[in-house]
C-alpha cells in the first residue's frame, strides 16, 4: 500500500510540475512564480492572503487560454495511452491503437457528422459530440473486427492492413463532408491535423468525464486482461469468457478514443508509442500498466503540445505533426522486428 501511495504521489507531483511549465511557456513567457501564484490564489481561503505581483493580462493567459489546454493535453493524452493499452491488449497486437486500425478514424467522422449535419452550433448540444464520435468509433471498431477475422478468430497482419484502409476510406468520407459544408471547414480540418489550439474548459468537462469512466473500466478489466495474456484456450480453462472480454475492452477503448477525438481531432500514435514502451519497462501487468500509461501518455502530449506551440512561435503547430514524426519511425521499427505479441 505504502508503495502504492508513493508512486501515486510521485505521478501527480510529476504532473503538476509538467503542468504548470508548460503554463509558464509560451509567445508571453510568464514566470513560474507567477504561475503559482495565480494557481495559488484560486484556492479556497488563499485568495486574500496572497498579494498580487502579477499583471491582469498574465492572469487571463494563465486562466482562460492556457491552463485549459494544458489539462486538456493531459487527459486526451492519458486516455489515448490508456486505450492503447486496452487495443494492445485485446488483440494482443503491439501495433493495435486507436490511430492505426481506424478507430480515431471513424470517430472522426462521427464527430464531423455530428457538428456539420446534426449539433447546431453555441448551444450545449456540444455536449453530446463525444456520442457522436463514440458511435463512429464502435462502427469503426465492428468493421475492423470483422475484417480482421479468419476463420472466426482475429488475425493480427489482417486487422492491421484492415485499419488502414478503413481508416483511408473513412478520412475521405470527412474530407466529402468537408467540401460540402464549406462553411465549418476550419473546425472539420483541424480535426484531421489533431489540434488543441483555442480549446476551452468546456472542452476539459467535455472529455474529462468520459476518460476517467473508461480508466476505472480499464482498472475493473485488467485481471482479465492479464489472464488473457497466458493465451485464448488458457483463459477458457481458467473461466474468462474470452469473447466477452474482448468486446468490452474494444467498446471501453473506442469511448476513450472518441472522447479525446471529439475535443482533440485526430492525434495519432500516442496510444502505440507509449503503452509499447512501458511494458519493456514496468511489465504486461495491465493494473501497473493502465497506470503508468495514464502518467505517461499526459505527459507525452503535453511535452508534444507544448513544442508545438513554441517552436515556432508565434506560429502554431497542430500536435498531431509533432506525434506524427516521432510515431512514424517508431510504428517503422516495430514493423521491422515483427508484430508477434509477447506480453
Amino acid at each position: 500500500m505504502r508503495r502504492v501511495l508513493r508512486r501515486v504521489g510521485g505521478a501527480l507531483f510529476l504532473l503538476f510540475t509538467a503542468a504548470v511549465v508548460a503554463t509558464a511557456l509560451g509567445s508571453v513567457n510568464i514566470p513560474l512564480a507567477h504561475v503559482l501564484g495565480i494557481l495559488a490564489a484560486r484556492l479556497p481561503g488563499l485568495g486574500e492572503l496572497i498579494e498580487p505581483g502579477w499583471s491582469p493580462a498574465h492572469e487571463v493567459i494563465v486562466l482562460r487560454v492556457r491552463l485549459p489546454r494544458v489539462l486538456l493535453a493531459l487527459v486526451v493524452g492519458g486516455g489515448l495511452s490508456v486505450a492503447g493499452v486496452l487495443f494492445q491488449g485485446s488483440l494482443r497486437n503491439p501495433l493495435a491503437d486507436p490511430y492505426v486500425i481506424g478507430v480515431s478514424a471513424g470517430a472522426s467522422l462521427g464527430a464531423a457528422v455530428g457538428l456539420l449535419l446534426v449539433i447546431p452550433r453555441g448551444i450545449v448540444g456540444y455536449g453530446f459530440l463525444p456520442l457522436f464520435a463514440f458511435a463512429g468509433a464502435v462502427l469503426a471498431t465492428l468493421a475492423v473486427s470483422r475484417l480482421g477475422q479468419r476463420r472466426g478468430r482475429l488475425e493480427p497482419t489482417s486487422l492491421l492492413l484492415a485499419g488502414v484502409a478503413l481508416g483511408a476510406f473513412l478520412t475521405a468520407v470527412v474530407s466529402l463532408l468537408m467540401v460540402l459544408r464549406i462553411e465549418n471547414l476550419q473546425d472539420v480540418y483541424l480535426w484531421l491535423m489533431g489540434s488543441l489550439s483555442g480549446r476551452t474548459w468546456s472542452h476539459v468537462s467535455m472529455a474529462a468525464p468520459y476518460v476517467f469512466l473508461g480508466l476505472a473500466l480499464a482498472l475493473w478489466l485488467a485481471k482479465d486482461l492479464n489472464v488473457y495474456l497466458l493465451g485464448e484456450e488458457a483463459a477458457h480453462s481458467l473461466g474468462i469468457d474470452v469473447q466477452r472480454v474482448q468486446r468490452l475492452v474494444l467498446l471501453i477503448g473506442s469511448l476513450m478514443a472518441a472522447a479525446c477525438v471529439a475535443v482533440s481531432g485526430v492525434i495519432g500514435f500516442v496510444g502505440l508509442m507509449v503503452p509499447h514502451a512501458l511494458r519493456l519497462i514496468v511489465g504486461a501487468e495491465h493494473r501497473r500498466l493502465v497506470f503508468h500509461s495514464l502518467w505517461a501518455g499526459a505527459v507525452f502530449l503535453l511535452l508534444a503540445d507544448t513544442l508545438a506551440r513554441t517552436v515556432f512561435s508565434p506560429l502554431e503547430i497542430p500536435v498531431g505533426i509533432i506525434t506524427a514524426f516521432v510515431g512514424g519511425p517508431f510504428f517503422i521499427y516495430l514493423l521491422k522486428r515483427g508484430s508477434d505479441f509477447h506480453g
